[in-house]
């Protein structure tokens, strides 16, 4: 058995294993990066870029047809095929070339297979032959294996052969009829973008539509989705599945309906990466999620070990994996080379922004934006919070954006500190107005000074102006 030695071994080439180890090698060590499947992970080829390269040709047709003029040109429905083959661009045709390329340029080693912990900075990985490498890190080893769909013990459900979000991501084609199972992101997203290939979709939302997201969110999805000829049934449980001879799919529910699909969508949740890690060879439980401290290193795991990303089950989502693999390669490059560790609240070696300040941008119809905290969630918090309210569609950048644009603005005031502690707006194309409201958040910008940051006219953003008119001076 060969055996290598590198300063940084990741486990992990998705997104946050790939920033983890250029953060390393551009401080000035050395990093190695273990991946059993394809160098860029879930993100690029089965979740963030196929899924809303699925989503965005019915976005832009939806905007055509809400502008007279632009509406009057549109003469037929969507291409599936053509979205399917855009889709396949943007998941590289599940090829990892351009990625492995850049680990080259990069200076970082890879060693394809599956890495397990043996001992202390020690990493075995075994690749397709069964062949095995020994790799030693001089001072860290960082876990960054992310996390695949939960999939519930539903009676005849593995064996039904479900889709989970990685095949639908990936499918060849389009599903006549198709169930979807739990009422979150990923099922939404996907209830949207199948609806608008022309699937008959059946949401079963057990615990509602988008329940994290402030209510009135949640509700313009539902109707959007409904008026597109989804059929969303809410506090439904599936309690029974079958997949017959013919390939139908029986879905039975707790109070005796049956759904009848050609193929079962299950998106009820995640479930980490950790099950063939060696985790028990340092006392840490196989299977199990990754507590980090504020500087991502694993608690109980000793000096040397880190987790990023999903894995540690702080933030599941890429943006916030990436934003604590920059954390973490720093922090383990000060470390190595004894320098001081930055690790107050919003530190250089910290990921503060997983508390309060999390964006996220849900691609449904009509779009959700959102960061910080909800209405309720301040207030479990103990914040004393004013909460405004705007209707969106009275901007007037939005009427001019589409006829009949309908959606709704939230700011959740913290009137102790007089600061923005949460923010949620839900329209169409309102992805693009997120990162001004993380930055009044992160940057804790007084009102008073907010007052002073002048929305261009007219722009979707004066939004900005009508909630702190509707808050008062």
């Amino acid at each position: 058995m060969t055996t290598t030695e590198y300063d940084v071994i990741v486990i992990g080439a998705g997104p946050v294993g790939e920033n983890v180890a250029d953060r390393v090698v551009r401080g000035g060590l050395t990093a190695a990066i273990v991946e059993r499947e394809l160098v860029g992970g879930e993100c690029s080829y089965w979740a963030c870029m196929p899924t809303k390269a699925l989503l965005r040709s019915a976005s832009a047709l939806r905007a055509a047809r809400h502008l007279p003029g632009a509406r009057e040109a549109v003469t037929g429905d969507l291409d599936a095929a053509a979205v399917l083959g855009r889709r396949d661009s943007f998941a590289s045709h599940w090829k990892d070339d351009g990625q492995v390329s850049w680990l080259d340029s990069a200076g970082i080693a890879l060693h394809r297979g599956q890495g397990r912990i043996v001992s202390t900075r020690v990493v075995e990985v075994t690749d397709a032959d069964g062949a095995t490498a020994r790799l030693t890190a001089r001072h860290a080893v960082v876990v960054a294996t992310g996390s695949s769909a939960l999939l519930p013990d539903i009676p005849g459900l593995r064996e039904a052969a479900p889709w989970s979000s990685r095949q639908a991501a990936s499918a060849r084609s389009v599903p006549g009829r198709l169930v979807v199972i739990g009422g979150g992101v990923v099922a939404t997203e996907m209830a949207t973008a199948f609806a608008a290939l022309g699937s008959a979709v059946t949401v079963l939302a057990r615990d509602g539509v988008l329940p994290s997201v402030e209510p009135f969110a949640g509700e313009l999805v539902t109707e959007s989705l409904r008026e597109a000829g989804v059929t969303v049934r809410l506090g439904v449980e599936a309690v029974a599945v079958n997949r017959d001879d013919s390939g139908t799919v029986h879905i039975e529910t707790a109070d005796g309906e049956r759904f009848d699909a050609d193929e079962v969508l299950v998106a009820i949740g995640r479930t980490p990466n950790t099950q063939d890690l060696g985790l028990e060879t340092v006392g840490l439980a196989p299977g199990a999620w990754l507590p980090v401290d504020d500087t991502l290193r694993v608690v109980g795991g000793g000096d040397w070990l880190y987790a990023a990303g999903d894995v540690n089950r702080r933030v599941l989502l890429t943006h916030q994996g990436k934003y604590q693999a920059r954390a973490a390669g720093d922090v383990i490059v000060a470390r190595a080379k004894g320098a001081t560790v930055e690790d107050g609240r919003w530190g250089r070696h910290v990921a503060t922004a997983d508390e309060r300040a999390v964006p996220q941008v849900v691609f449904t119809d009509p779009e959700i934006a959102s960061v910080g905290l909800t209405a309720a969630a301040a207030a479990a918090a103990g914040l004393r919070t004013r909460v405004v309210d705007y209707d969106l569609g009275a901007v007037a950048g939005a009427s001019l954006h589409a006829d009949g644009y309908k959606g709704h603005a939230r700011m959740v005031v913290d009137e102790d500190r007089s600061v923005v502690v949460g923010f949620t707006v839900a329209g169409p194309d309102v992805a693009e107005l997120l990162h001004a409201a993380t930055i009044a958040i992160v940057g804790e910008v007084p009102l008073d000074r907010l007052w002073h940051a002048v929305p261009a006219y007219p722009t979707v953003s004066e939004v900005w102006l009508r909630l702190l008119e509707t808050y008062g001076r």
